[in-house]
């Protein structure tokens, strides 16, 4: 295996782990491109294949050619598929259940793939902070539209700020997300509205247990047409009786956080302790 896998990663396509159901990254991802393994980057799924069959894991109706082989399962009732190039464990394969005209489906773990998106010079970033950046990544990740996250800091004045110094409060950098979306497959006020429902924006010193600065809520906005969005959507939570104390920023220098805090939740196999999703629009 060429590629670093973390601990919880190492227990999937080694030991044949398997992740909780809806807690993949990869569940609802619906963007065009091509799944790869995670541990050596074969190319196993193009996104046309995948489809949504409700089981709580990324399902497939055909892999690429040559590239996932089937081998029977030492439970003696299912088919297991793996990796050709490097045999590491991706999940299992079912027939004869109907959700597809191939009557096929690759039930595979997030843990076992990395999303490659299709080459688009239409894709926009944009800056979210609501608490601990590993929730904020958790449920932005898991919007259809979605590239990529990058969990890191923004708006403090010091130079490459790392997690000890933003801990102690006072860069005065904030705790973010960095997303990347495809603007034709999902909306700027879509991803607002996301950031707003998971989390408490009507607190003005953290999230929950999350006491600082570091933990504020903000959105730091592109350009006068995502701030329009934004200022919409909190004249409109306004109306609702909701008290926002979410700050409005210019978008500011993004420094990405330590390798140990990207994914966190997939990583460790689990879901946000400090962010919830409620619905509001």
């Amino acid at each position: 295996m060429s590629r670093s896998l973390t601990p919880f990663e190492y227990e999937v396509l080694v030991n044949k782990a398997t992740e909780a159901p809806n807690t993949g990254m990869y569940v609802n991802t619906k963007s065009e491109g091509a799944y790869h393994c995670k541990a050596c980057d074969a190319k196993l799924y193009n996104s046309t294949e995948k489809f949504d069959s409700r089981c709580g894991w990324p399902s497939f109706d055909q892999e690429i050619v040559g590239a996932v082989k089937r081998v029977p399962d030492v439970d003696g009732r299912r088919i297991e598929i793996t990796c050709v190039k490097c045999d590491g464990h991706l999940g299992h394969v079912f027939e004869g259940e109907g959700f597809t005209d191939k009557n096929t489906r690759h039930c595979v773990n997030s843990a076992s793939l990395v999303f490659v998106p299709k080459t688009s010079t239409q894709h926009v970033k944009s800056l979210f902070a609501s608490g601990c950046f590993w929730g904020t990544e958790y449920y932005m990740a898991r919007i259809p539209g979605v590239i990529e996250t990058k969990v890191g800091y923004a708006g403090g004045h010091l130079e490459n700020p790392d997690y000890k110094t933003v801990c102690g409060g006072k860069t005065g950098h904030l705790e973010c997300v960095e997303i990347t979306y495809d603007p034709a497959s999902v909306s700027y006020t879509a991803l607002c509205k996301m950031f707003f429902e998971t989390h408490n924006f009507s607190q003005d010193n953290g999230q929950g247990r999350d006491i600082g600065p570091q933990y504020l809520s903000a959105i730091f906005y592109e350009d006068s047409k995502q701030k329009a969005v934004v200022d919409e959507l909190i004249a409109q939570l306004r109306e609702m009786k909701h008290k926002v104390a979410t700050l409005v920023k210019p978008s500011a220098k993004f420094w990405p956080a330590e390798p140990e805090h990207r994914q966190y939740y997939e990583r460790q196999g689990s879901t946000p302790y400090c962010h919830h999703f409620t619905k509001i629009w």
